[in-house]
């Protein structure tokens, strides 16, 4: 098992990474799960293959679940007033815990719903599919989506650990497994040439589901992003640059209703169209676009987005979390692994790359 962790001074908690934690490593969970009364959040996937062996691991616990539909669109208020109906009918106090068991779906609305109850209780993440170990279980950020735009309600509410069992991606499906990886390869564009250059080279051992290169490239995300957050936990400047090729994404969920793209393959898209608006903003070299767009492909993520009208693209897009004063922020490249975040570009270039990209 490796541990690592985000320094958050009195807030800093455990990302522990390892194999059958859940069926082994019962005396961590216990210790890292501390309340008497447990809230499991799952859904109708996860909760069969691993909450029995969640709560085998916590003995002389109260332990409710609560098991939500699987899915995007299942991403609400409603759901998250599920979890807190729970929480009140089994009189749960401010020394409860929620346990988030499952992707990112499921991190962010049980991670919202201990934001909000009794204005803020413990949770401990404890992913299982690739995005979530890589991404969204670190860092904090909770929420929902809105008809009008992707994560639109939410908080930053840290988590009391991350536990992330490497052995539950043997059970997770191929097209998951890709898009998590999508969210891998982003690490490497915004802020570490050489594990770009080692995702070049171990794509394919990756999507074989090599154990040894898996848990490289879950290490060392899990180690950037513990980085910058630590540095900058509200995203008041670094920490946006793990919304590179997001802006683009997000517009493309929003867009096809949730249902036709996962969120880690319309990252995979999203970044291939901000490094195409990074070469005609003049920051990066369209050598450097090809090379991004060459892995992207080879990590077998679909990055055809013409069937989405630019204009509808570009709509969503004024929605994002990132507009400030009126206009869309974006994050950029200057070259492989070094990014920015930035309004001032020519808007000229924003409609060529959409026209470029989409329908």
């Amino acid at each position: 098992m490796d541990t690592l962790s985000v320094e958050l001074g009195s807030r800093s908690y455990p990302i522990l990474i390892g194999a059958h934690l859940l069926a082994r490593g019962r005396s961590e969970i216990a210790a890292r799960i501390k309340a008497r009364d447990v809230l499991v959040v799952s859904n109708t996937t996860v909760a069969a293959l691993y909450a029995p062996a969640l709560r085998a691991a916590l003995p002389g616990r109260r332990v409710v679940e609560v098991v939500l539909p699987d899915g995007e669109t299942h991403k609400t208020l409603d759901n998250v007033a599920r979890i807190l109906d729970v929480l009140v009918a089994n009189r749960y106090g401010r020394d409860a815990c929620v346990v988030a068991l499952g992707g990112g779906v499921v991190g962010d609305m049980a991670g919202f719903a201990a934001a909000c109850y009794q204005r803020g209780v413990a949770f401990v993440q404890v992913p299982t599919t690739l995005l979530a170990q890589v991404d969204s279980s670190v860092g904090g950020k909770t929420g929902v989506n809105h008809a009008a735009g992707k994560n639109l309600i939410g908080a930053f509410h840290q988590p009391a650990a991350v536990i992330a069992d490497t052995s539950t991606l043997d059970t997770l499906p191929d097209r998951e497994l890709r898009a998590g990886l999508a969210e891998v390869i982003k690490y490497g564009l915004i802020c570490d040439l050489s594990f770009f250059e080692w995702l070049e080279q171990h794509i394919d051992a990756l999507l074989a589901r090599d154990a040894s290169a898996l848990a490289h490239a879950i290490r060392r995300s899990c180690e950037l992003k513990a980085q910058i957050v630590a540095r900058d936990e509200h995203e008041h400047g670094e920490r946006a640059w793990l919304n590179f090729g997001h802006t683009f994404a997000h517009a493309i969920e929003s867009a096809t209703g949730y249902t036709s793209w996962l969120h880690g393959e319309a990252v995979g898209a999203g970044m291939l169209v901000a490094a195409d608006m990074s070469r005609a903003c003049g920051k990066l070299a369209a050598t450097e676009v090809e090379r991004i767009e060459r892995l992207l492909a080879r990590a077998k993520l679909p990055l055809d987005v013409r069937a989405i009208r630019a204009a509808d693209a570009l709509a969503l897009m004024a929605m994002d979390k990132k507009v400030q004063a009126g206009r869309i922020r974006l994050v950029l490249l200057t070259q492989i692994g070094a990014a920015c975040v930035t309004a001032d570009y020519p808007d000229e270039a924003l409609r060529a790359t959409l026209a470029a990209h989409f329908g």
